[in-house]
């Protein structure tokens, strides 16, 4: 064999075993984590068999076969490329493997949940390059390859002939080049074993990052759960969803009892005193990352978001729709009637796509506080009757007793709701109104009082604010809200919160036992 012909089969044989190195590692990150599921995968395609991939994602009989199929026909065909040990089949079930998963999330124009990011290159992407690779080395002759296929090649053929040196026999239309190779050549059943060092590397490499640890490491771990030294979380998948959030209606609107709240995803974390908590959010909750939380809310039957009025947020729904996203916008507009402003920012909200709205709480409070009804009055005439349901939000339960009061037409509140049993709630300090609170760690100062008043309001209620920004349990929360009286909760939730809230939603709402207020 030429000098060039060498040179060939060496290339060829490390782009094998760089795609098997990368797929049989992708096999064994599923392997080693109990909580994986193709469930969020799979509920996010977007392409001609989305239908079929989101069924898929919602079957809790199937998941477990697929998760099953997909963790170690990974693992299977990335071994079998590593050693080059039935690489042609290995090599085609990969291609096969891998245009599956380029069907669930294609790089298409107005598909890309990803955008044109590192990976997504329009039409192309990673997977997409693999495949092609992976076609070229089922089509190339097993002699282009240094390969455990070769070497018992090499070793029957020897054992059939009875000959240590020879020539393998190899059509002449087919490789004439490797006419010359001996049978048993000592170099050449080395380089056809090159790729055993090689996984020992890589088994060393995956055991170091996959919590390999010596006798000495595992007594220096901590084991306690403190919030120093959680060592690890369960989070629930889709695979895990017990059902779909019921819904109801605000007005004419179907929403379900679980709102999504968008605090998190603006960055409004109410942290208290972890300042840097918001900018943290606001890196987090990527316009990627808000679209993959607003599909699983989908998918667990939450179909409402509450999301502020303003440029970002309107891109990020509309980019949203234009993917195929279905999630309804509840939009939380701003009111400035002493900058002659005072409809301008709710119909902008109306105008892009919102599906309800309302006044935000601090400017209703300040309203409230005032005395200004005629402010109310001219929002909510403006507004009511004109095809989707207006509400008014508020902290203080003053606001909605002053609406009630004077009869004005809104379609339902958005008030606070929580417990005071928390840990920075602070009894014993004084307790100005909500918006005049510096320390940001409470959000209804008359809980019983809210609770008393909206039992013979006739209108929808949303509560908010009922984990007290995450001081209290959903658990405990969500009990609390809708034994209380609440028609909906709208709480802020990471995407890897959604599946978990959704069941404990679902629960509750299953097991009230002393709520008097009927649901509206």
């Amino acid at each position: 064999m030429n000098k060039s012909k060498k040179l060939m089969t060496w290339m060829f044989t490390v782009v094998r075993i760089l795609v098997g190195w990368h797929l049989l590692y992708e096999g064994i990150v599923k392997l080693v984590n109990p909580n994986w599921t193709a469930a969020p995968l799979l509920s996010q395609s977007t392409w001609i068999f989305a239908d079929f991939f989101k069924s898929l994602a919602l079957n809790p009989d199937i998941m477990p076969v697929v998760n099953f199929l997909n963790t170690w026909g990974l693992i299977l065909i990335g071994l079998g490329l590593f050693l080059g040990l039935l690489t042609r089949l290995s090599a085609i079930s990969g291609a096969i493997l891998l245009t599956m998963y380029y069907f669930v999330q294609p790089p298409f124009v107005g598909l890309m949940l990803l955008g044109n990011t590192e990976g997504n290159y329009i039409w192309v992407n990673k997977i997409l390059i693999e495949i092609a690779i992976l076609i070229m080395i089922a089509i190339l002759h097993k002699k282009w390859f240094y390969s455990f296929d070769e070497f018992i090649v090499d070793l029957m053929e020897s054992k059939k002939t009875g000959r240590k040196n020879g020539s393998i026999e190899v059509p002449q239309e087919d490789n004439p080049e490797f006419a010359e190779l001996p049978l048993l050549d000592r170099r050449r059943m080395v380089k056809n074993l090159i790729s055993i060092p090689v996984l020992g590397i890589f088994s060393y490499a995956v055991l170091k990052n996959f919590g390999y640890e010596s006798n000495e490491e595992k007594r220096l771990r901590i084991d306690g759960v403190s919030s120093a030294s959680v060592l690890t979380r369960n989070f629930a998948g889709l695979s895990e969803l017990k059902e779909q959030v019921p819904k109801g209606k605000l007005g004419n609107l179907e929403v379900s009892r679980l709102i999504c709240g968008g605090n998190l995803i603006a960055g409004a974390a109410h942290t208290r005193d972890l300042i840097y908590s918001s900018k943290l959010l606001k890196n987090y909750f990527t316009d990627k990352k808000i679209w993959d939380t607003f599909r699983l809310c989908e998918d667990t039957g939450i179909n409402t978001a509450l999301v502020r009025t303003a440029h970002d947020t309107i891109k990020i729904f509309n980019q949203y729709w234009d993917l195929g996203g279905k999630i309804q916008w509840l939009a939380q507009t701003y009111s400035y009637p002493e900058k002659g402003k005072i409809f301008d920012n709710t119909q902008w909200a109306i105008d892009s796509g919102a599906s309800a709205v309302y006044l935000q709480g601090n400017i209703a409070d300040k309203w409230m506080y005032a005395g200004r009804v005629d402010y109310f009055e001219k929002f909510l005439n403006h507004f009511h009757g004109k095809g989707i349901p207006v509400g008014i939000g508020g902290h203080e339960i003053e606001v909605a007793k002053m609406i009630e009061e004077n009869g004005l037409p809104c379609d339902f509140y958005m008030k606070t709701l929580h417990t005071q049993n928390y840990w920075s709630f602070q009894p014993d300090e004084p307790k100005p109104p909500v918006r005049l609170n510096p320390i940001d760690n409470y959000w209804c100062r008359k809980p019983d009082e809210t609770i008393k008043f909206m039992e013979n309001v006739e209108k929808s209620w949303i509560a908010f604010k009922i984990l007290a920004a995450g001081a209290i349990h959903p658990k405990e929360g969500f009990k609390h809200a809708f034994e209380s009286g609440a028609d909906f909760a709208c709480v802020g939730m990471f995407d890897w919160q959604v599946v978990e809230d959704a069941n404990i939603m679902t629960d509750t709402l299953k097991n009230l036992k002393n709520r008097k207020r009927k649901f509206v």
